[in-house]
């Protein structure tokens, strides 16, 4: 499948119900600065069409999401957590061939979000929640990659949920997820690094956000924390910033 970007779907030789985005094409003679958070109205209903995705957070929800970010115990805490983790992450990116600061954000964000107690091995074996780990994965990826059988015993469930439980394995699972997405998006991996500049690069890394997500206002966020210097440092510096650069 590819993939179209933002406001593509004006040439009307395209047939826009043939599962087919373009994510070769780009709106900057459209618009000098396009939000590669953008998606259009076609664009959106082929992505949900494709895997489910859907809308935005309630506007209580965003708010409370905000109120987190600005909380600044919390945030280096997290910060703290996730330097512990950035030899794995840097690792598990580069062998997957995807933008390291890519998935420092999402690890950032599911961190900072955090529902109170959903990592402790007992509310995960209850089945309270749905997803588990640093990066709030579903069993269901781990049947994408061939990890488990389509119809999984209670047994492999529970092996399963303990796997998405460990920091590095559930990193590494999190990699392969975005190497397996850009395979179905018709992208190439290892191609993601410029996002910063490159409005096509952008534009991938947040269909990739929503698709893991499954919220619109998430890839905005993501965006967002890839350019937070604080995690910059975490991801290509040798020490974790300065309390100043927390700020």
């Amino acid at each position: 499948m590819t993939l179209f970007l933002a406001g593509s779907f004006a040439d009307p030789s395209r047939d826009i119900h043939s599962n087919q985005i373009d994510l070769s094409r780009s709106t900057q003679a459209e618009s000098p600065r396009p939000d590669p958070a953008d998606f259009s109205a076609q664009e959106l209903q082929l992505l949900q069409k494709r895997f489910g995705v859907h809308g935005p957070q309630t506007p209580i929800a965003q708010l409370f999401t905000a109120g987190l970010d600005h909380w600044l115990p919390l945030r280096n805490q997290t910060l703290d957590r996730l330097g512990a983790l950035t030899p794995t992450l840097r690792r598990e990116a580069k062998a997957k061939g995807i933008n390291p600061m890519f998935l420092a954000a999402i690890l950032y964000d599911e961190l900072q979000h955090a529902k109170p107690g959903e990592d402790t091995p007992l509310a995960v074996q209850s089945g309270l929640f749905k997803t588990h780990g640093l990066a709030q994965l579903g069993v269901e990826e781990l049947i994408h990659q061939g990890l488990l059988p389509k119809n999984p015993s209670p047994h492999q469930l529970a092996w399963a949920k303990s796997e998405l439980l460990n920091p590095e394995r559930n990193i590494a699972i999190l990699a392969e997820k975005m190497h397996r997405l850009i395979i179905a998006l018709d992208a190439k991996p290892g191609n993601n690094s410029n996002s910063s500049t490159s409005y096509r690069e952008a534009h991938l890394l947040a269909t990739l956000a929503y698709l893991h997500n499954g919220k619109l206002d998430y890839p905005t966020r993501i965006l967002k924390y890839m350019q937070d210097p604080a995690l910059h440092g975490l991801v290509y510096g040798n020490q974790k910033p300065t309390a100043s650069a927390l700020i």
